[in-house]
């Protein structure tokens, strides 16, 4: 197999300006001051916020289900479930059918959250200054680099 290269008289980039892994990071970081700032309402973290859709979307799931959606393993998805269970908005219990997978549901004060965080995107979208289409365009592009850069990481 041969060494990737870049085309026929394109240079790397060697400034930190010039990197796309800085771009994403940048991008990153202001999109996670947003995040805490409109989360901070709901006394939710970003990964918090993040199983709390997945669960909106469909509730009784695996932690490994979730883990899957979310890109987490589940060393890094017990503690966060644990706080989101003290919280009192999940509850998780043994599988009837397999004692070694852990289902996630929500709790009433989980499902009453929902309203109380369906502002959140809008806000987000406004903040972003940007078209719909172009979010749309930026989000794709995204998940084709996340799906390149992991099927890379496969090989």
């Amino acid at each position: 197999m041969s060494k990737p290269s870049l085309p026929q008289g394109l240079e790397p980039p060697r400034t930190v300006d010039g990197q796309l892994c800085f771009a994403l990071y940048s991008a990153n970081l202001a999109m996670g001051k947003l995040y805490r700032q409109l989360l901070a309402k709901l006394d939710l973290t970003y990964p918090q916020y993040l199983v709390m859709l997945v669960l909106w979307e469909g509730d009784g799931i695996t932690v490994s289900e979730l883990g899957d959606r979310l890109f987490l393993d589940s060393a890094t998805l017990t503690p966060l479930l644990k706080r989101l269970q003290a919280a009192g908005l999940v509850a998780r219990t043994r599988s009837t059918q397999d004692e070694r997978q852990v289902i996630v549901t929500l709790t009433e004060q989980g499902r009453g959250l929902r309203e109380q965080a369906a502002q959140v995107p809008v806000d987000v979208f406004c903040a972003t200054g940007c078209e719909i289409d172009e979010l749309r365009s930026l989000k794709h592009q995204l998940e084709v680099l996340r799906s390149n850069l992991v099927g890379d990481m496969r090989d």
